[in-house]
């Protein structure tokens, strides 16, 4: 295989996979995943790393081992035609393998299974322009993300590129990439990498490839499936969009999934859930003068029939050893299984979300502090009933966040909630989870109009927010400097900390003090009747 790169306006790569000549009917494969977010071992039906037990009951999916299995099953089985394996983002973030290893085992993993091209999700800014850099140097393939302007970046300038032109069969393909623009408000990828406009940036990239004379066009994005549904309208010339960013699941026989493809302004949407459960394969038809004429496919689900490639099973095994004894320590017993799913949590009150504003209140009582609010999308999984390991805990809270503690009004605190409440159509993350307070709220009102009442606990009973009031609020110190669009923390609060406990001990230990821990509602957040 040979890659050749050629830098200019937007950054083009030639990837030889086939000769031969073309045929009336051009047939582009492609296969696809997203959301990984560090899911490098087997996940069970929780969206957690899968234990022996279950794994044993063959009831685990997913895993790069298993992606590998059916990457290698269909580049056989397509031999002689036209594949290309595509990552649309955020491998980093989500396991204990991320808190280790920084994104060198994604790499490592991504080379063997044989990725073809990547673009960034939000998660890859996590830690910095710095550990990104570092990822790229390690991948044996194009990384791209078009709507970025890395020329202050003196880490990723030159690094990434806009678009991709990749001859695949004797035919030019072209691909066009965009990511999140609010990755600076849920992410850290500092001052100097800035965010253009995505539809305006892919419409740039689109007519670069077309002057180039390339027809067959493929937006890879991660953005988001409404986000998707939108540049299928203001962005002609594309004849696919391959998403992620919303774990969005599309199907044409599982039931409430979306259809794969969705087909928006003629223009065919895919993606493939997330935490590598599904693989993603999407089958373009294009006639001679390249206009594409179909679309079909379906995702496939990696489970117990997917047997892991070997070798691959093997190299993650050995590289979860340093692990294994903090992941393996018992904290506590679940009664239930604890609901962290991504549907409940970015929506509505959910057990996880009582679960944590709970131990975050619990810790810090004895300072003043009243209120706790904690970001919907910083829960990243539920957990099962049974033991609960300390590997459960970080599975859930992997992002290595710290007890904020502040003082500030009641009016903060409103904005705060109004803030958490804005994007809820759009499955954002910041929705708020809270503890010592209650509100209900109307999802019918425009965004910043939508808490219908606030209460917070006063003399055990429940009393209206006061606006002038000032209260003690913990938070994590993601949303206290201003993440997820919780900028009014960073702007009013007062007496700031940011360097408590990490929330993930802060969670274990008040799980620990009940030993056996219950799941509940108590109806601290509803919806208007």
């Amino acid at each position: 295989m040979k890659i050749r790169f050629l830098m200019s306006t937007a950054l083009s790569a030639a990837l030889l996979l086939a000769a031969g000549a073309a045929q009336a009917d051009y047939t582009l494969h492609i296969l696809h995943t997203n959301d990984l977010h560090s899911r490098i071992e087997p996940i069970d039906k929780f969206d957690s790393t899968c234990d022996a037990k279950t794994d044993a009951k063959g009831d685990c999916f997913g895993g790069v081992a298993r992606i590998a299995t059916k990457v290698a099953e269909l580049r056989e089985e397509l031999a002689g035609q036209n594949v290309l394996l595509v990552d649309i983002g955020d491998q980093f973030q989500g396991s204990l393998f991320y808190t280790t290893y920084k994104g060198r085992d994604a790499a490592e993993f991504m080379n063997d299974i044989g990725y073809q091209v990547m673009i960034l999700g939000n998660h890859e800014f996590d830690d910095g322009p710095a550990v990104l850099r570092d990822f790229v140097g390690l991948v044996d393939f194009p990384v791209i993300s078009g709507n970025l302007d890395l020329s202050r970046s003196e880490e990723l300038r030159g690094r990434i590129g806009r678009s991709l032109v990749m001859e695949i069969g004797g035919e030019k393909v072209g691909l066009v990439s965009a990511l999140t623009t609010d990755t600076p408000e849920i992410s850290s990828p500092g001052p100097n990498v800035i965010f253009q406009d995505d539809a305006e940036s892919l419409k740039a990239q689109v007519e670069d490839l077309q002057a180039q004379g390339v027809t067959r066009i493929v937006a890879l994005t991660h953005v988001g499936y409404t986000r998707d549904r939108q540049l299928a309208e203001q962005v002609p010339g594309l004849d696919a969009i391959v998403g992620g960013h919303s774990h969005t699941l599309f199907s044409n026989v599982i039931d409430g999934a979306e259809k794969y493809p969705t087909t928006v302004n003629e223009v065919p949407i895919v993606s493939a859930y997330a935490y590598s459960k599904y693989l993603g394969h999407l089958v373009l038809t294009f006639d001679d003068d390249g206009n594409l004429k179909s679309a079909g496919g379906e995702p496939i689900l990696l489970d117990a029939s997917v047997v892991p490639d070997p070798k691959i099973a093997a190299r993650v095994e050995e590289l979860a050893e340093p692990i294994a004894e903090v992941r393996a320590r018992v904290v506590a017993e679940a009664s239930a299984a604890i609901d962290g799913s991504r549907d409940t949590c970015r929506a509505a009150e959910c057990q996880m979300g009582n679960l944590v504003a709970d131990a975050m209140l619990d810790r810090v009582k004895d300072q003043g502090v009243t209120i706790a609010i904690e970001n919907g999308g910083g829960l990243r999984a539920s957990i099962e009933a049974g033991p609960v390991t300390m590997g459960d805990v970080l599975t859930v809270l992997p992002f290595q966040n710290t007890l904020s503690t502040f003082q500030a009004r009641g009016s903060t605190m409103v904005k705060a909630l109004e803030n958490g409440l804005s994007q809820v159509e759009e499955g954002a993350g910041r929705f708020p989870q809270v503890a010592g307070l209650r509100f209900v709220w109307d999802p019918k009102a425009p965004a910043g109009e939508r808490l219908v009442s606030v209460e917070v606990q006063k003399d055990g009973d429940w009393a209206p927010i006061e606006p002038d009031t000032v209260y003690g609020i913990v938070t994590n110190n993601y949303m206290r400097m201003g993440g997820d669009g919780y900028s009014v923390f960073a702007a009013e609060a007062e007496k700031a900390y940011d360097f408590g406990p990490d929330l993930a001990d802060v969670t274990a230990d008040y799980l620990a003090k009940s030993q056996s821990y219950t799941p509940y509602l108590d109806g601290r957040i509803r919806q208007v009747e």
